[in-house]
């Protein structure tokens, strides 16, 4: 089954994206390719379903959307990609877990390309750096359907993260790309585009039914 890839150009309202989601995985059946979409948001708290408000410290100027992925709240901006799954994981015969771990790795093996050693916790998903989180992921399923997905620190003002306590953990240190590079010039279109093709190698790499 063909795999669509999309790139949303400028930064890409949350609201708007978050509600084509969930009318795209609403709306499809069982011939409707995945896609995956890459884009970049402007400033946004995304609060999970299971968020805590504690967990929101000071958010400023920035505003707090409630959604309906797993996980409590995290940061998206500028300088950072999102990458969203809308993939039937029942055609794929994928389970939420073997999603999960195929995100993570894709991640992993994006950076080492950049010489970046990285690695996934078993107690909080998303990929880590020397214990400082570098990419974060939460997903819905529905129909049995992914939508949301994964959001890679390239190159992006890390403050907001001092505003919330990011996934829900307390005093958990937020890295990038550039902060691992320092003095290194980053490509943002290259790095989206290796994020995109380490993702969807691995999606291809699961036969369909």
């Amino acid at each position: 089954m063909q795999l669509l890839c999309r790139r949303l150009p400028g930064a890409a309202d949350y609201g708007a994206t978050f509600e084509a989601m969930k009318q795209f995985t609403d709306s499809r059946s069982d011939a409707t390719p995945d896609e995956l979409w890459l884009l970049q948001h402007p400033r946004v708290f995304t609060q999970g379903q299971a968020g805590k408000a504690e967990h929101v410290l000071a958010p400023g100027d920035i505003p707090v959307m409630q959604v309906d992925r797993g996980g409590q709240v995290t940061y998206h901006g500028p300088g950072q990609w999102v990458l969203y799954l809308l993939v039937d994981l029942r055609r794929r015969s994928l389970g939420v877990r073997q999603l999960v771990t195929l995100i993570e790795e894709s991640i992993v093996e994006l950076l080492a390309t950049y010489g970046i050693a990285a690695a996934p916790r078993a107690d909080a998903p998303g990929v880590y750096v020397n214990g400082d989180k570098i990419a974060a992921l939460g997903l819905r399923v529905r129909r049995g359907c992914s939508y949301h997905g994964l959001a890679l620190n390239v190159d992006l003002d890390l403050e907001p993260f001092q505003r919330i306590n990011p996934c829900g953990h307390q005093g958990l240190r937020v890295t990038s790309m550039a902060e691992q590079l320092p003095g290194t010039v980053l490509d943002m279109e290259e790095v989206g585009e290796r994020l995109l093709g380490a993702v969807t190698a691995r999606i291809e790499a699961v036969p369909t039914s």
